[in-house]
């Protein structure tokens, strides 16, 4: 079941940076992404109504869905949408992919979780596999101010998803389920994004070609209902730190992508970047290793 998930994140969010790319135009990001979480929420409030499971939280959860709403399903999405609009789609995927890390991280620092050295090791190997793959993507951009300002951004949102895991792990600790979490932080979310556009004067446009509805909806049911509800179980079932190791191959996926519709050609060092990333995803998954139990010395009678 846990494969199953991770591949099912992998390969959603591997190309959800695509359709990220297809809604930045006439609608504004926060726009934008408040509809896609409108409609995410809905869906998901319809399959737990049809389902007939819980659709209200209980009151002490709503401080945590307030923070995972403002975190996870708002200023994580506004920093990667004007950060793609700086910063090719891959190279956004690549900082993104320092999730694991920063859970680490924060997991050690806020929870008192202790961090394996496999996890952190499998981590920084397979970024450095990535860095080999998006090399040259940041060649002739070094002195581009507004590629540098997307970085930054790209940074803080992956620091938001980092707190928004952390705030998952904790509520599904308390026994909610994701899909509980999720339709509601989702609606809070979007909620924010709706009255910060409204507040800034920004239009509620609304664009009706196939790409910009087609991209919408994709990124609101397979990213957003689906791919979120399966990573979240598997921050549940694995921990923020080694479920997040998924997020170091999305660039992966996305640069598979990129060769299909966009001609990007493989060369040495994506072949070498590609390996690494396998291996690394191999060391952090490894089991740990159980400490023997200390043998009781021998009873004198």
């Amino acid at each position: 079941m846990n494969l199953f998930l991770y591949l099912l994140t992998v390969l959603i969010w591997g190309t959800t940076w695509i359709a990220i790319k297809l809604q930045l135009g006439v609608v504004p990001a926060p726009v934008s992404i408040a509809y896609r979480f409108w409609i995410a929420a809905a869906v998901l409030l319809a399959c737990l109504a049809l389902a007939r499971k819980t659709v209200w939280p209980p009151r002490a959860a709503w401080g945590y869905l307030l923070a995972q709403g403002v975190a996870l399903f708002c200023c994580n999405f506004l920093c990667f949408y004007y950060a793609s609009a700086h910063v090719p789609s891959g190279l956004v995927a690549v900082v993104f992919s320092t999730a694991p890390i920063w859970n680490a991280l924060n997991g050690r620092l806020f929870l008192g979780r202790p961090v394996r050295p496999a996890v952190v090791g499998g981590a920084l190997l397979g970024l450095a596999g990535i860095a080999l793959l998006f090399l040259p993507q940041m060649q002739g951009h070094w002195d581009d101010r507004g590629m540098l300002a997307g970085l930054a951004l790209a940074v803080l949102g992956t620091l938001c998803f980092s707190a928004g895991n952390l705030l998952s792990a904790r509520m599904q600790a308390l026994g909610l389920t994701p899909m509980l979490t999720n339709t509601w932080a989702m609606f809070i979310g979007a909620a924010i994004l709706t009255v910060l556009a409204l507040t800034l004067g920004m239009p509620f446009t609304f664009e009706t070609d196939a790409r910009y509805v087609g991209s919408l909806l994709y990124l609101a049911i397979p990213g957003s209902v689906i791919a979120f509800t399966a990573y979240l179980l598997l921050v549940g079932r694995l921990g923020s730190d080694r479920a997040a190791y998924c997020t170091v191959l999305f660039p992966v996926v996305a640069l598979t992508v990129s060769a299909v519709f966009e001609d990007y050609r493989w060369g040495a060092p994506a072949f070498i970047g590609l390996a690494l990333v396998v291996c690394g995803n191999l060391l952090a998954f490894m089991p740990a290793r159980r400490t023997p139990a200390a043998i009781p010395p021998p009873v004198r009678i």
